[in-house]
């Protein structure tokens, strides 16, 4: 009889043989699977994010040819010197960001008349602060009569401003009839103001765009320092801070 042991002998398979061959292609054959899995899961890992749109995504900040204009309030259509120092700033607006002619609005069916004698004052202002262009005159129409009337000077040039419109809401932030306002996600509106301050309070529009070139080095500074460090003293700025007692100030 033949004895039968607790396993059963495995058979010897040579490495040439067509079993093992076939068992080698197979291990192959799972091998990208498992790789592409794992890797799967990584990009998911890294890349998702809990809050997928951002503030940048949803108001961002557009550089655009918009109108740029200040209003003037002449008294009988002379200038005082509020008047002619804003026309100044403005002259220096133009000349960094303006395109095309200035136009002046003069206003219709005011309560304070259409200041007709203001336009030359303000022309020469403007050639005054080194602006010899077409400057166009034109009028528009007054809202309310009862209030005061101003003439607006206007010329269009590079601005920076917000693509959407800010005060929208969308979706309801406490909605009880669905789930889709629970979702851990910032709300349309949020960030809208700050983006349009940001887009108003920035002295060049350009500098949204990309960063300024760098100015040459300070010779004189840097030298001044080489020398202090081979001297072996501090080739930082000694600031000096006088301060005066408080009895002695206004005197006795």
């Amino acid at each position: 009889m033949r004895k039968i042991g607790k396993f059963k002998s495995m058979p010897n398979f040579r490495s040439g043989s067509t079993s093992v061959r076939l068992i080698r292609i197979a291990a192959l054959a799972f091998i990208p699977l498992g790789l592409t899995a794992c890797g799967k899961v990584d990009r998911l890992a890294t890349t998702a994010s809990v809050i997928p749109d951002t503030v940048e995504q949803r108001h961002p900040i557009v550089l655009a040819d918009a109108p740029h204009s200040i209003d003037l309030f002449p008294n009988g259509g002379r200038l005082d010197e509020g008047d002619k120092s804003r026309i100044i700033d403005f002259a220096t607006l133009y000349r960094e960001r303006g395109q095309g002619p200035i136009t002046i609005m003069l206003p219709q069916g005011g309560k304070t008349g259409r200041h007709e004698g203001a336009v030359n004052s303000i022309r020469s202002a403007l050639s005054r602060s080194g602006l010899s262009g077409h400057v166009r005159v034109g009028n528009y129409n007054v809202a309310d009569p009862n209030s005061a009337s101003a003439v607006r000077l206007s010329f269009i040039g590079l601005k920076a401003k917000v693509a959407t419109q800010c005060g929208e809401w969308p979706d309801d932030m406490a909605s009880a009839s669905s789930l889709h306002t629970w979702e851990n996600k910032q709300y349309w509106n949020y960030g809208c103001s700050y983006q349009n301050m940001l887009a108003v309070q920035v002295a060049n529009p350009r500098d949204l765009a990309g960063p300024r070139g760098e100015n040459p080095a300070d010779v004189k500074i840097r030298m001044r320092a080489i020398q202090k460090v081979r001297q072996g003293s501090d080739p930082g700025t000694n600031w000096k801070v006088q301060n005066s007692s408080i009895g002695s100030v206004g005197g006795n």
